[in-house]
């Protein structure tokens, strides 16, 4: 890749709303070629998806998030690909990773609640042929989401319990 496309890549993580305008003028070209550079980008796959990052508690209230780990049974000839694209179609999913260390998965998952979440776990992941275990953490309070800092909002009243 070019260094103009990695830098065009790179204005685009910061602020996916800047205009190919905006952007000719950041690495020096025109705006045409700065519109043809990403649509390739976008035809290639290396710019998947543009996204809003949503502080959640302002947002929905409601909503839980929570980070599921997986262990898996690798059954010989069969990798983690067959489970991982089993998991990923469910829409309760956000995200999963391959990882290293004591689990092999990392599933991050969205829902309604608690119970919501668990019973996703439990009928869903756990029930798959070569899940050995999970391990599931909750989701209390994010502070920094794709490099953006989520602030508490004004209806935030909760008292510091620092004296």
């Amino acid at each position: 890749m070019q260094k103009t496309d990695r830098e065009i890549v790179r204005l685009l993580q910061e602020d996916s709303r800047l205009t190919p305008k905006k952007i000719a003028a950041a690495v020096g070209i025109t705006e045409d070629e700065a519109k043809e550079r990403i649509s390739a980008l976008e035809k290639s796959g290396i710019i998947v998806r543009y996204k809003a990052i949503v502080n959640d508690e302002e947002f929905d209230e409601n909503a839980v998030e929570a980070f599921i780990e997986v262990k898996v049974d690798l059954q010989r000839g069969r990798g983690y690909e067959k489970l991982a694209r089993e998991i990923v179609a469910y829409e309760e999913v956000k995200n999963l990773y391959l990882v290293s260390g004591g689990y092999d998965l990392v599933v991050i998952v969205r829902g309604s609640s608690m119970r919501n979440v668990s019973r996703f776990v439990s009928e869903k992941i756990c029930t798959c042929d070569t899940v050995i275990s999970t391990s599931t953490h909750f989701i209390l309070r994010k502070y920094k989401v794709e490099g953006a800092e989520i602030k508490p909002g004004e209806g935030d009243d909760r008292v510091s319990i620092h004296a």
